[in-house]
C-alpha cells in the first residue's frame, strides 16, 4: 500500500474533473491533492493533481516495479524515487515541485501547501 488511504490529501472517490474543479474554487497557489489515476495502470496507480498560476498540473506518479517505489512524472535519468506516495508529498511540503506546462512549454515550481478536501 503506498501509504494514502488514511490521508487527508487523498481523494479517494475523485476522478479528473472533479479534482480539477476543486482547485479551481480553492484558487490559491500550492493547493494540491492526490487521486486514482484515470487509467487504473499498476505502472501509474495516482495521480498529482496543484493548483499554480491560475492552471492545475495533473502529474502522474508512477510505481517502479523493481525497486517498489514511486517517482513523478515520465522516467528520467536522475530523478527522485520515494518509498511511499506520502514520501513524495512530505518531500514537496519541503521543496519546491517543478511544474512543466507541456502546451506553452515554461517552467514553474511551487511548494505542496494547501490541501484539498473534495467535497
Amino acid at each position: 500500500d503506498a501509504g494514502v488511504h488514511s490521508k487527508a490529501w487523498y481523494a479517494a472517490a475523485c476522478d479528473r474533473k472533479m479534482a480539477e474543479d476543486a482547485l479551481y474554487r480553492s484558487n490559491k497557489d500550492g493547493s494540491f491533492l492526490i487521486r486514482k489515476s484515470s487509467g487504473q495502470d499498476s505502472r501509474q496507480p495516482y495521480t498529482l493533481v496543484v493548483f499554480y498560476n491560475r492552471r492545475v498540473y495533473n502529474i502522474p506518479i508512477r510505481f517502479i516495479e523493481s525497486t517498489r517505489q514511486y517517482a513523478l512524472g515520465r522516467e528520467k535519468s536522475g530523478e527522485e524515487r520515494f518509498d511511499s506516495v506520502a514520501e513524495i508529498v512530505e518531500n514537496h511540503q519541503r521543496t519546491s515541485l517543478v511544474l512543466i506546462d507541456s502546451q506553452n512549454n515554461t517552467k514553474d515550481s511551487t511548494k505542496l501547501k494547501y490541501i484539498v478536501r473534495v467535497s
